[in-house]
């Protein structure tokens, strides 16, 4: 977990479609939901670790987490 989003909750769901893997994670905490889709083959480490990030992008610019 990155430091913006320690001591928070975040939920991450893969959900396979077709060739790609359609990622979920959300912040239990204010309820925010981002999605990011990548190549089946990628590790799901990688995907797990793009989506908190993303997940943090947005949470800092609406100003939940500093």
């Amino acid at each position: 977990m990155t430091n913006g989003l320690r001591n928070r909750e975040v939920i991450v769901e893969f959900t396979p479609v077709g060739n790609i893997v359609r990622v979920t994670a959300m912040d239990t905490s204010s309820l925010t939901e981002i999605v990011i889709s990548g190549p089946k083959t990628t590790p799901q480490a990688t995907l797990k670790r793009n989506a908190v990030k993303r997940l943090e992008y947005v949470l800092r610019k609406k100003g939940l987490i500093s």
